[in-house]
């Protein structure tokens, strides 16, 4: 029901921005959120946004990565500046609906000179 799209190769400082669209509408929103998962290492909250404006960043990526959304659209953004070898992951979409979690299917991310 997510379709996560925007990843591909980079170099170092380079910039993407990752979509995240929904197929179908999803009422009751609560929150928008982008994790990653590296090889070896489990997989974490990057950026998130609530249905009230509020948003959450990790330290790694605050000042480099924006998280934004598109309600018309039912689509979430993830701007990802200066970016370093250490955001290479898979960057997964989460949409979180009164008790339920909607995962998109990843997009690798690789940032390698």
């Amino acid at each position: 029901q997510l379709q996560a799209s925007g990843g591909g190769l980079v170099q170092p400082g380079g910039s993407l921005r990752l979509s995240c669209a929904a197929s179908g509408s999803i009422p009751s929103i609560n929150a928008m959120g982008w994790y990653r998962q590296a090889p070896g290492k489990q997989r974490e909250l990057v950026a998130a946004l609530t249905s009230g404006g509020s948003s959450y960043y990790a330290t790694s990526v605050t000042g480099r990565f924006t998280i934004s959304r598109d309600n018309a659209k039912n689509t979430v953004y993830l701007q990802m500046n200066n970016l370093k070898p250490e955001d290479t992951a898979v960057y997964y979409c989460k949409i979180t609906a009164r008790i339920y979690d909607y995962w998109g299917q990843g997009t690798l991310v690789t940032v390698s000179s």
